[in-house]
Formats: C-alpha cells, sequence, structure tokens
C-alpha cells in the first residue's frame, strides 16, 4: 500500500516512493545486499563464466543467493500445504475484521434497534384471528430483516478484493478455495451474534411459543437464513466486476 501509486495523487505517491527508496539505499540492509553482490560478481572477467559454473554446480539449498528448486511442491504448484495456506487466509482475514471493531459495534447496535422497532410493532401477540396474522407478519420480517441486511453486508467484500486476491492467485499463493472458506469462517462469528440478538430481542416482545426448544429453533433457522443470505451476497460479489455493479444487481 505504502509503494502503491493511487489514482489521483501520483505525484505525492512518487515523493512518498523516492523517500522509502532513499531511505533504504542507506541502510545497512541495503550495504550488506550490495557487498554481497559484489562478492559473488567478483570473479567476472578472468575465468568468471568457469567460476560461475562451478559455483553453481556446488550451489546447496542452503545457498540464500540462488534459487533452488522447490521441495515439497506438488503437482498442482502450490508450495504450502492445503491446511497451512487455510490457517494463513484465515489468520489475515480475522486480523481485518479485528482491525474495524466500530463495523461490529454499528452492526449490532443497528440490528438491536430493528429488533427492538419490530418488537414494538408486534409486542405482546395473543393466539386468535389477529394474532396469528400479526405473527405471520412478524416472521416474514424475520427473514427479510436477516436476508438483505447480510446480503449488503457483504455484498462488495470480494469486488474490493478481487485485485489483490487475483495477483495473489496467480503468483500460486493459495487455492480459491481455502481462500473462500477462510475468509467466510473468520467473519462467521458476526453472522452468529447478529442472529442471536436479533431472535433473542424479538421473540419475547412478540411473545412467540414459551420454551426454550422452540426459541433454539427459531434461532437456528434464523441463523442459517443469514448464513445462506451471507453466502449468496458473496456470489453477487464474485460475479460483479466491480462495487457499483454488485450493488446494482444485488437488489432483484
Amino acid at each position: 500500500q505504502m509503494l502503491a501509486i493511487a489514482p489521483n495523487k501520483e505525484t505525492e505517491c512518487r515523493e512518498t516512493i523516492k523517500k522509502i527508496c532513499d531511505s533504504f539505499a542507506v541502510s545497512p540492509i541495503a550495504r550488506d545486499i550490495l557487498e554481497t553482490a559484489s562478492h559473488l560478481n567478483g570473479g567476472a572477467g578472468n575465468g568468471g563464466i568457469e567460476l560461475a559454473k562451478a559455483h553453481a554446480k556446488h550451489t546447496t539449498t542452503d545457498d540464500p543467493y540462488f534459487l533452488q528448486p522447490m521441495d515439497g511442491v506438488d503437482g498442482t504448484g502450490y508450495r504450502a500445504s492445503w491446511w497451512t495456506q487455510f490457517y494463513c487466509i484465515l489468520w489475515r482475514s480475522w486480523l481485518s475484521v479485528l482491525k474495524d471493531p466500530m463495523l461490529v459495534k454499528v452492526r449490532l447496535l443497528q440490528t438491536a434497534m430493528v429488533a427492538s422497532l419490530i418488537g414494538s410493532i408486534y409486542f405482546g401477540q395473543v393466539l386468535d384471528q389477529d394474532g396469528v396474522m400479526n405473527i405471520n407478519g412478524s416472521l416474514f420480517l424475520f427473514l427479510t430483516n436477516m436476508t438483505f441486511q447480510n446480503v449488503f453486508a457483504v455484498i462488495n467484500v470480494f469486488s474490493a478484493e478481487l485485485p489483490v486476491f487475483l495477483r495473489e492467485k496467480r503468483s500460486r499463493l493459495y487455492r480459491v478455495d481455502t481462500y473462500f472458506l477462510g475468509k467466510t469462517i473468520a467473519e462467521l462469528p458476526l453472522f452468529i451474534a447478529v442472529p442471536f440478538v436479533f431472535t433473542s430481542i424479538t421473540y419475547p416482545m412478540i411473545g412467540l411459543k414459551a420454551g426454550v426448544s422452540h426459541y433454539l429453533t427459531t434461532l437456528f433457522i434464523v441463523t442459517l437464513v443469514a448464513n445462506v443470505s451471507t453466502s449468496f451476497g458473496y456470489l453477487i460479489s464474485c460475479a460483479s466486476s466491480s462495487i457499483s455493479m454488485a450493488l446494482s444487481v444485488g437488489p432483484p
């Protein structure tokens, strides 16, 4: 990010890059690299080619200055195992979630406010003809709220990260399935907490069927709806070339 040239900020970015490169040029690491390169190329001229050939012939895998055959690479060309890729993607995605705690707080606060609003509208239903119709309406709002809220929460995720993902995928850093699973599981706690908060507020306020087992059944179904909606949002995000396209395709 520091070395990238952002649109409409070319001059500032190039000045930043120049400062970073100039600082590196006078650093001890740069001097060590220069001395190492000079040492390795010192034999060029008088038998330099023969010296290089002999050196390359006897170079071991411990030599850090020459590219060696990649031990442990499977037939697909990935150096890291499936579990290593999954762990690294999961850890990176989890860090990105932790770096934005305000977003989590806003999501939970928004859910609590909407749940309180729906609970207030349908407060204390009784099982008569009108009550059954009202409960049907409240259950419909259960589904629509969990659907739209979670679709639009993730609809821009992959569109925003697509350039980075394509670059790293072409570099054979990780598979598609490890990236998808790692990113999804890292955000799973939030997509379990949101249905829990929503159901815990609206269920007793509306006066739905009493009993822990009935509450847990409702919570389980609402959580499934929320996560299916999240996956659908990921699908739209992956299929869209830009965030604006995803936002246009999502509602229909």
